[in-house]
């Protein structure tokens, strides 16, 4: 499932035996990918959206576990544009049903963070890192866009992934989600509620991010540039390095 059209468009040009199905305004696509069975969809923006999504994918495609592809802004100071983030939990930052529940628990449940499958991101960390030795990603693009972006060489870091209905583009916003949940490495708007379905349904589930911005006012805004020759290229390498 990719948080981005450009994303699919890459993995759907790699299947063979492609067929479409139409449900809920979204277009599933089936085919094999490395000999694979293997469902392809833009997952929408937002948590409603990408809920809905994916739990289409595990009632009407039956699918075993999911791969989750998408940009992100940068919390962590130490993160750069071009850098790739591989979830270990995520987070609901802006879950909040206090006096009732504590802040970020997610009602009923019990739970604050929602936990990746070990193996899919073992698998995730892997592909980056063979991607990045072997400047393979740098191969995937001209060099005026890495120039553009400041992208030299990437790096792959695991942690904590936080998700909300909300844009980060202030310095202001995101030091006050800081100071809540310290261990953040970057901020996107899906991976946290597509979690929550996953772990209800027991699905195993992996959510990696590239870094787009730093989630302030110095964001690049060239937003769609990047997505198209920078994190669409990546998210297609990785998916395509894992499903082997």
């Amino acid at each position: 499932m990719g948080a981005m059209p450009e994303e699919i468009e890459g993995l759907v040009d790699l299947m063979a035996n492609v067929t479409e199905v139409n449900i809920g305004m979204r277009t599933y696509y089936s085919g094999t990918l490395n000999g694979n069975k293997v469902v392809v969809v833009f997952s929408r923006w937002g948590k409603v959206a990408a809920a809905t999504t994916v739990t289409t994918l595990v009632l009407h495609f039956g699918i075993t576990e999911l791969l989750f592809t998408g940009v992100a802004g940068a919390v962590d100071a130490g993160l750069n544009i071009g850098d790739v983030v591989v979830a270990q939990r995520l987070v609901q930052h802006d879950m909040d049903a206090r006096p009732l529940l504590p802040r970020f628990e997610v009602p009923l449940l019990q739970k604050t963070y929602f936990e990746t499958d070990e193996a899919l991101r073992a698998r995730a960390v892997k592909a980056v890192e063979y991607l990045v030795e072997s400047r393979h990603l740098h191969q995937l693009t001209e060099n005026r866009f890495l120039q553009k972006f400041g992208i030299e060489k990437p790096a792959v870091y695991t942690g904590d992934i936080a998700s909300g209905d909300h844009f980060f583009s202030n310095a202001a916003a995101k030091h006050r989600l800081v100071e809540m949940l310290p261990h953040t490495l970057c901020v996107e708007m899906e991976g946290a509620a597509v979690a929550q379905v996953c772990y209800e349904y027991r699905i195993p589930f992996v959510v990696i991010r590239t870094i787009s911005d730093t989630a302030d006012e110095h964001s690049p805004l060239d937003f769609p540039l990047f997505v198209r020759h920078i994190a669409s290229r990546y998210s297609v390498a990785v998916v395509k390095a894992m499903v082997s």
